[in-house]
Protein backbone atom coordinates (compact mmCIF):
# COMPACT_ATOMS: atom_id res chain seq x y z
CA UNK A 1 0.00 0.00 0.00
CA UNK A 2 1.20 3.50 -0.81
CA UNK A 3 1.88 5.54 2.31
CA UNK A 4 0.14 8.91 2.36
CA UNK A 5 0.37 11.56 5.06
CA UNK A 6 -2.00 14.45 5.67
CA UNK A 7 -0.64 17.89 4.87
CA UNK A 8 0.61 20.02 7.74
CA UNK A 9 -0.83 23.41 8.57
CA UNK A 10 2.37 25.04 7.28
CA UNK A 11 2.00 23.18 3.97
CA UNK A 12 -1.58 24.40 3.64
CA UNK A 13 -0.48 27.96 4.38
CA UNK A 14 2.31 27.70 1.79
CA UNK A 15 -0.23 26.36 -0.69
CA UNK A 16 -2.50 29.32 0.02
CA UNK A 17 0.25 31.75 -0.93
CA UNK A 18 1.26 29.67 -3.97
CA UNK A 19 -2.19 29.46 -5.54
CA UNK A 20 -3.54 32.87 -4.46
CA UNK A 21 -2.87 34.62 -7.82
CA UNK A 22 -5.04 32.03 -9.63
CA UNK A 23 -7.99 31.23 -7.34
CA UNK A 24 -10.88 33.05 -5.72
CA UNK A 25 -10.98 33.50 -1.95
CA UNK A 26 -14.59 32.37 -1.89
CA UNK A 27 -17.18 33.98 0.39
CA UNK A 28 -18.92 32.42 3.36
CA UNK A 29 -22.65 33.06 2.99
CA UNK A 30 -25.21 32.65 5.79
CA UNK A 31 -27.98 30.27 4.71
CA UNK A 32 -31.53 31.25 5.64
CA UNK A 33 -32.52 27.93 7.16
CA UNK A 34 -35.40 26.82 9.34
CA UNK A 35 -33.46 26.04 12.53
CA UNK A 36 -33.09 29.13 14.77
CA UNK A 37 -30.56 27.36 17.02
CA UNK A 38 -27.91 26.28 14.52
CA UNK A 39 -26.28 28.81 12.19
CA UNK A 40 -25.49 27.36 8.75
CA UNK A 41 -22.95 28.94 6.44
CA UNK A 42 -22.23 28.07 2.81
CA UNK A 43 -18.60 28.12 1.65
CA UNK A 44 -19.07 28.91 -2.03
CA UNK A 45 -16.42 26.97 -3.93
CA UNK A 46 -18.80 26.95 -6.90
CA UNK A 47 -17.49 30.49 -7.51
CA UNK A 48 -13.99 29.35 -8.45
CA UNK A 49 -12.97 30.15 -12.06
CA UNK A 50 -13.75 26.55 -13.05
CA UNK A 51 -16.83 26.32 -10.82
CA UNK A 52 -15.22 23.91 -8.35
CA UNK A 53 -12.75 23.64 -5.45
CA UNK A 54 -10.64 21.27 -7.56
CA UNK A 55 -8.65 24.19 -8.94
CA UNK A 56 -6.95 24.63 -5.56
CA UNK A 57 -5.45 21.14 -5.39
CA UNK A 58 -4.59 20.92 -9.07
CA UNK A 59 -2.74 24.22 -9.00
CA UNK A 60 -0.86 23.47 -5.81
CA UNK A 61 0.29 20.10 -7.10
CA UNK A 62 1.38 21.37 -10.50
CA UNK A 63 3.02 24.56 -9.21
CA UNK A 64 5.00 22.38 -6.79
CA UNK A 65 6.33 20.06 -9.51
CA UNK A 66 9.81 20.66 -10.99
CA UNK A 67 9.84 21.87 -14.61
CA UNK A 68 11.44 18.64 -15.84
CA UNK A 69 8.49 16.66 -14.48
CA UNK A 70 6.09 18.88 -16.40
CA UNK A 71 8.02 18.76 -19.68
CA UNK A 72 5.68 16.25 -21.31
CA UNK A 73 2.53 17.71 -19.84
CA UNK A 74 0.12 16.19 -17.32
CA UNK A 75 -2.95 14.01 -17.15
CA UNK A 76 -5.52 13.08 -14.55
CA UNK A 77 -8.53 10.82 -14.05
CA UNK A 78 -11.73 12.71 -13.35
CA UNK A 79 -15.46 12.74 -13.92
CA UNK A 80 -15.20 16.43 -14.66
CA UNK A 81 -14.13 18.89 -11.97
CA UNK A 82 -10.53 17.80 -11.38
CA UNK A 83 -10.23 17.53 -15.13
CA UNK A 84 -11.11 21.20 -15.39
CA UNK A 85 -8.71 22.07 -12.60
CA UNK A 86 -5.80 20.29 -14.27
CA UNK A 87 -6.73 21.70 -17.69
CA UNK A 88 -6.94 25.25 -16.31
CA UNK A 89 -3.60 24.93 -14.51
CA UNK A 90 -1.94 23.38 -17.57
CA UNK A 91 -3.15 26.21 -19.76
CA UNK A 92 -1.72 28.72 -17.28
CA UNK A 93 1.62 26.88 -17.34
CA UNK A 94 1.63 26.47 -21.12
CA UNK A 95 1.78 22.66 -21.10
CA UNK A 96 -0.51 20.00 -22.62
CA UNK A 97 -3.07 18.13 -20.53
CA UNK A 98 -5.14 15.00 -21.03
CA UNK A 99 -7.99 13.58 -18.97
CA UNK A 100 -9.17 10.01 -18.51
CA UNK A 101 -12.95 10.26 -18.02
CA UNK A 102 -15.63 7.63 -17.44
CA UNK A 103 -18.26 7.04 -20.08
CA UNK A 104 -20.83 8.39 -17.62
CA UNK A 105 -19.25 11.85 -17.37
CA UNK A 106 -21.85 14.62 -17.81
CA UNK A 107 -21.86 16.65 -21.02
CA UNK A 108 -21.49 20.02 -19.27
CA UNK A 109 -18.20 18.92 -17.71
CA UNK A 110 -16.89 17.33 -20.92
CA UNK A 111 -17.61 20.54 -22.83
CA UNK A 112 -15.73 22.56 -20.20
CA UNK A 113 -12.70 20.25 -20.42
CA UNK A 114 -12.52 20.76 -24.18
CA UNK A 115 -13.01 24.51 -23.82
CA UNK A 116 -10.02 24.63 -21.46
CA UNK A 117 -7.85 22.89 -24.04
CA UNK A 118 -7.39 19.38 -22.62
CA UNK A 119 -7.68 16.15 -24.59
CA UNK A 120 -10.28 13.62 -23.47
CA UNK A 121 -9.71 9.86 -23.23
CA UNK A 122 -13.10 8.28 -22.49
CA UNK A 123 -13.04 4.78 -20.96
CA UNK A 124 -15.45 2.38 -19.20
CA UNK A 125 -16.13 3.23 -15.57
CA UNK A 126 -14.08 0.30 -14.23
CA UNK A 127 -11.02 1.35 -16.28
CA UNK A 128 -11.39 4.90 -15.05
CA UNK A 129 -11.54 3.75 -11.42
CA UNK A 130 -8.50 1.52 -11.98
CA UNK A 131 -6.54 4.54 -13.24
CA UNK A 132 -7.14 6.29 -9.93
CA UNK A 133 -6.46 3.17 -7.88
CA UNK A 134 -3.19 2.51 -9.74
CA UNK A 135 -2.11 6.18 -9.88
CA UNK A 136 -1.77 6.14 -13.65
CA UNK A 137 -2.65 4.45 -16.92
CA UNK A 138 -0.38 2.79 -19.46
CA UNK A 139 -0.04 4.66 -22.74
CA UNK A 140 -0.79 8.10 -21.35
CA UNK A 141 1.72 10.89 -21.90
CA UNK A 142 2.96 13.18 -19.12
CA UNK A 143 2.93 13.19 -15.33
CA UNK A 144 -0.12 11.85 -13.54
CA UNK A 145 -1.90 14.26 -11.17
CA UNK A 146 -4.04 12.24 -8.80
CA UNK A 147 -7.42 13.86 -8.18
CA UNK A 148 -7.36 13.30 -4.41
CA UNK A 149 -4.76 10.81 -3.04
CA UNK A 150 -1.87 13.27 -3.11
CA UNK A 151 -0.41 15.36 -0.30
CA UNK A 152 0.02 18.50 -2.43
CA UNK A 153 -3.53 18.20 -3.74
CA UNK A 154 -4.86 17.86 -0.19
CA UNK A 155 -2.78 20.84 0.95
CA UNK A 156 -4.39 22.90 -1.79
CA UNK A 157 -7.80 21.70 -0.65
CA UNK A 158 -6.87 22.58 2.93
CA UNK A 159 -6.75 26.24 1.95
CA UNK A 160 -10.56 26.15 2.02
CA UNK A 161 -10.35 25.60 5.78
CA UNK A 162 -7.91 28.50 6.24
CA UNK A 163 -10.38 30.92 4.66
CA UNK A 164 -13.36 29.36 6.39
CA UNK A 165 -11.99 29.57 9.93
CA UNK A 166 -10.66 33.07 9.37
CA UNK A 167 -14.21 34.15 8.50
CA UNK A 168 -15.91 31.93 11.11
CA UNK A 169 -13.47 31.14 13.94
CA UNK A 170 -16.31 29.79 16.09
CA UNK A 171 -17.36 27.16 13.54
CA UNK A 172 -17.60 23.80 15.31
CA UNK A 173 -18.79 21.44 12.53
CA UNK A 174 -17.77 21.35 8.86
CA UNK A 175 -19.72 19.22 6.38
CA UNK A 176 -17.82 18.16 3.27
CA UNK A 177 -18.87 16.07 0.25
CA UNK A 178 -16.90 12.80 0.09
CA UNK A 179 -15.72 11.75 -3.36
CA UNK A 180 -12.30 10.25 -2.92
CA UNK A 181 -11.57 12.02 0.36
CA UNK A 182 -9.05 14.61 -0.79
CA UNK A 183 -11.29 17.56 0.02
CA UNK A 184 -12.58 16.21 3.33
CA UNK A 185 -9.16 15.10 4.58
CA UNK A 186 -7.41 18.25 3.38
CA UNK A 187 -9.96 20.48 5.08
CA UNK A 188 -9.94 18.37 8.24
CA UNK A 189 -6.13 18.38 8.49
CA UNK A 190 -5.96 22.18 8.31
CA UNK A 191 -9.09 22.88 10.36
CA UNK A 192 -8.16 20.60 13.25
CA UNK A 193 -4.66 22.10 13.37
CA UNK A 194 -6.22 25.54 13.80
CA UNK A 195 -9.21 24.58 15.97
CA UNK A 196 -8.73 21.09 17.47
CA UNK A 197 -12.33 20.82 18.66
CA UNK A 198 -13.81 21.24 15.17
CA UNK A 199 -15.48 18.13 13.76
CA UNK A 200 -15.47 17.34 10.04
CA UNK A 201 -18.16 15.02 8.69
CA UNK A 202 -18.14 13.44 5.24
CA UNK A 203 -21.37 13.63 3.23
CA UNK A 204 -22.33 10.77 0.92
CA UNK A 205 -25.28 9.62 -1.17
CA UNK A 206 -27.42 6.68 -0.21
CA UNK A 207 -26.62 3.91 -2.65
CA UNK A 208 -23.15 5.35 -3.34
CA UNK A 209 -21.52 5.60 0.08
CA UNK A 210 -18.11 3.88 0.16
CA UNK A 211 -16.88 5.66 3.29
CA UNK A 212 -19.99 4.69 5.27
CA UNK A 213 -19.53 1.08 4.17
CA UNK A 214 -15.84 1.15 5.06
CA UNK A 215 -16.46 2.67 8.49
CA UNK A 216 -19.07 -0.02 9.18
CA UNK A 217 -16.64 -2.76 8.08
CA UNK A 218 -13.64 -1.29 9.88
CA UNK A 219 -11.58 -1.46 6.70
CA UNK A 220 -11.63 0.00 3.18
CA UNK A 221 -14.19 -1.81 1.04
CA UNK A 222 -15.54 -1.60 -2.49
CA UNK A 223 -19.21 -1.15 -3.27
CA UNK A 224 -21.61 -1.36 -6.19
CA UNK A 225 -22.61 2.26 -6.47
CA UNK A 226 -25.90 3.50 -7.90
CA UNK A 227 -25.79 6.17 -10.58
CA UNK A 228 -27.65 9.41 -9.99
CA UNK A 229 -27.56 13.06 -11.03
CA UNK A 230 -25.04 13.52 -8.19
CA UNK A 231 -22.03 12.63 -10.32
CA UNK A 232 -19.20 14.27 -8.37
CA UNK A 233 -19.20 11.90 -5.37
CA UNK A 234 -19.82 8.21 -4.73
CA UNK A 235 -16.82 6.29 -6.02
CA UNK A 236 -16.33 2.54 -6.20
CA UNK A 237 -14.54 2.42 -2.84
CA UNK A 238 -12.12 4.04 -0.41
CA UNK A 239 -8.55 3.79 -1.65
CA UNK A 240 -6.30 1.95 0.79
CA UNK A 241 -3.96 4.91 1.19
CA UNK A 242 -6.86 7.22 2.08
CA UNK A 243 -8.28 4.94 4.78
CA UNK A 244 -5.84 5.83 7.61
CA UNK A 245 -6.46 9.54 7.00
CA UNK A 246 -10.22 9.07 7.02
CA UNK A 247 -10.13 7.18 10.32
CA UNK A 248 -7.90 9.81 11.90
CA UNK A 249 -9.49 12.99 10.61
CA UNK A 250 -13.17 12.39 9.80
CA UNK A 251 -15.73 12.38 12.63
CA UNK A 252 -18.23 10.28 10.69
CA UNK A 253 -20.17 9.90 7.47
CA UNK A 254 -23.66 11.30 6.87
CA UNK A 255 -25.79 9.85 4.07
CA UNK A 256 -28.46 11.73 2.15
CA UNK A 257 -30.98 10.72 -0.49
CA UNK A 258 -31.24 11.94 -4.07
CA UNK A 259 -34.42 13.75 -3.06
CA UNK A 260 -32.53 15.47 -0.22
CA UNK A 261 -29.81 16.59 -2.64
CA UNK A 262 -32.28 17.83 -5.24
CA UNK A 263 -34.24 19.77 -2.61
CA UNK A 264 -31.02 21.38 -1.40
CA UNK A 265 -30.15 22.43 -4.96
CA UNK A 266 -33.60 24.07 -5.13
CA UNK A 267 -33.30 25.74 -1.74
CA UNK A 268 -29.88 27.21 -2.47
CA UNK A 269 -31.11 28.59 -5.78
CA UNK A 270 -34.27 30.07 -4.29
CA UNK A 271 -33.06 31.28 -0.90
CA UNK A 272 -29.40 32.07 -1.51
CA UNK A 273 -29.28 32.58 -5.31
CA UNK A 274 -26.54 29.94 -5.42
CA UNK A 275 -26.23 27.38 -8.22
CA UNK A 276 -24.82 24.08 -6.95
CA UNK A 277 -24.32 20.74 -8.63
CA UNK A 278 -25.54 17.62 -6.85
CA UNK A 279 -22.29 16.98 -4.99
CA UNK A 280 -22.12 20.66 -4.09
CA UNK A 281 -25.54 20.40 -2.44
CA UNK A 282 -24.71 17.24 -0.45
CA UNK A 283 -23.37 19.13 2.56
CA UNK A 284 -26.47 21.31 2.93
CA UNK A 285 -28.63 18.21 2.45
CA UNK A 286 -26.72 16.55 5.29
CA UNK A 287 -27.10 19.62 7.48
CA UNK A 288 -30.85 19.67 6.92
CA UNK A 289 -31.23 15.94 7.54
CA UNK A 290 -28.71 15.26 10.29
CA UNK A 291 -27.52 18.35 12.15
CA UNK A 292 -30.13 17.97 14.90
CA UNK A 293 -28.82 14.47 15.68
CA UNK A 294 -25.14 15.42 15.93
CA UNK A 295 -23.98 15.17 19.56
CA UNK A 296 -22.97 17.49 21.11
CA UNK A 297 -25.22 19.86 19.22
CA UNK A 298 -23.20 22.28 17.07
CA UNK A 299 -23.85 26.00 17.14
CA UNK A 300 -22.30 26.94 13.81
CA UNK A 301 -22.08 24.60 10.84
CA UNK A 302 -20.24 25.26 7.58
CA UNK A 303 -21.35 23.45 4.44
CA UNK A 304 -18.80 23.19 1.64
CA UNK A 305 -20.55 23.92 -1.67
CA UNK A 306 -17.89 22.06 -3.61
CA UNK A 307 -19.00 22.92 -7.12
CA UNK A 308 -21.67 24.34 -9.41
CA UNK A 309 -21.06 22.51 -12.67
CA UNK A 310 -24.52 21.11 -13.30
CA UNK A 311 -26.10 20.35 -16.67
CA UNK A 312 -28.75 22.95 -17.45
CA UNK A 313 -31.31 20.23 -18.23
CA UNK A 314 -30.73 18.69 -14.78
CA UNK A 315 -30.98 22.07 -13.07
CA UNK A 316 -34.16 22.95 -14.96
CA UNK A 317 -35.77 19.66 -13.94
CA UNK A 318 -34.83 20.13 -10.30
CA UNK A 319 -36.07 23.72 -10.15
CA UNK A 320 -39.37 22.68 -11.72
CA UNK A 321 -39.83 19.90 -9.18
CA UNK A 322 -39.34 17.10 -11.71
CA UNK A 323 -37.08 14.07 -11.26
CA UNK A 324 -33.58 14.91 -12.51
CA UNK A 325 -32.68 13.03 -15.72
Amino acid sequence: MRELHAPTLDECREAHVRIAPHVTATPLLRYDGDDPVVAIDLKLENLQPIGSFKLRGALNRMLSMPPAELANGVYTASAGNMAQGVAYAARALGIPASVVVPETAPRAKLDAIVRLGAAIVQVPYDDWWTTMRDHGRAGMRGAFVHPFADRDVMAGNGTVALELLEAAPDCDVILVPWGGGGLACGIAAAAKAIRPQVRVFACEMEGAAPLSASLAAGRPVSIENRRSFVDGIGGRGVLAEMWPLARELIAGALRVSEDDAAESVRLMARRARVIAEGAGAAALAAARAHVSSITPQPKRVACIVSGGNIDTSVLAAILSGATPP
